[in-house]
């Protein structure tokens, strides 16, 4: 399997392709890295070094494997944070000549817009870039609750609303859906449910919530969650391990009290997860 992810990158910590990259390698995945960003850790910190990269080098690195004769291997491309509209379409550009390559290539897009308590964090232009040109163009979307209520402009509090949000999306084009977190009215209060959509069905899994805030774990799981649903071509297993995996990295980085996610000190977690959390239809 081989997948092009085109996400920041931190040299201290775990978010972006420093998250999504390592679970990737150690599941078997071969993982062609382009970085936006080069960073000296997190923006969460509220402090960081280091440099934002354009647009055209993005497009000269995907033309350098491109003149490798490698865009028809290619399997996947996975993208999460966008820092500006420009970096958006040096993305767009990537994707269309992977499928140009290889038409079954598959774009899992996590549209980082913002989240519940926060609300939009990115800069202005991202979010109606994210609904008007990555949405109809995605096979994947990745998006937590908030950001699925803001790209259908629709309120979640139940199990239905979410389903209706997830059809209205799919409907614009994405195939899958996957909803990151997912509180509605159902969902008890020591709880977090993920769910997915494909093709008219619906499956939710539950976990414990963890009493952890961390950076880099939905650039985990949409890395997991693309990896499995390659492997298996089925969403309800991708979903479950996907899940399975994330939470036992975020309960091993609970307990050791860890500011960062333990990427490579739970990495056992991709392979065997140590608690299995089964996905059901709903």
């Amino acid at each position: 399997m081989n997948i092009l992810s085109i996400q920041s990158w931190v040299a201290y910590g775990h978010v972006g392709n420093a998250s999504a990259v390592f679970p990737l390698q150690r599941l078997g995945a071969e993982v062609w890295a382009v970085n936006t960003v080069q960073f000296s850790n997190h923006t969460g910190y509220g402090a960081w070094r280091g440099q934002v990269f354009g647009a055209d080098l993005i497009r000269d690195l995907v033309t350098g494997i491109e003149e490798r004769g490698a865009l028809p291997r290619c399997d996947a491309i996975l993208t999460g944070y966008m820092g500006d509209a420009a970096i958006g379409e040096a993305v767009l550009d990537a994707v269309m000549k992977v499928r140009a390559a290889n038409p079954n290539a598959v774009w899992c897009c996590d549209p980082v817009i913002g989240d519940v308590g926060r609300g939009v964090f990115v800069r202005p232009g991202i979010p109606e870039f994210m609904r008007d040109r990555c949405v109809p163009a995605a096979g994947i979307l990745t998006p937590n609750q908030f950001e699925l209520e803001w790209l259908t402009g629709r309120q979640i509090k139940t199990l239905d609303d979410a389903k209706q949000a997830i059809a209205e999306l799919q409907s614009r084009g994405p195939r899958t859906v996957l909803v990151t977190s997912l509180d509605v009215d159902d969902t008890p209060e020591d709880s977090v449910d993920l769910m997915a959509g494909e093709e008219g069905r619906y499956w939710r899994v539950r976990t414990p919530k963890l009493p952890i805030s961390v950076n880099g774990a939905g650039d985990a799981i949409a890395a997991l969650f693309l990896f499995h649903r390659l492997r298996w071509d089925d969403s309800r297993l991708a979903l479950s391990a996907a899940a399975s995996s994330v939470f036992g990295l975020l309960r091993r980085t609970s307990e050791e009290k860890s500011r960062e996610i333990l990427t490579v000190a739970a990495q056992e977690e991709f392979v065997t997860p140590s608690r299995v959390f089964m996905a059901q239809r709903c």
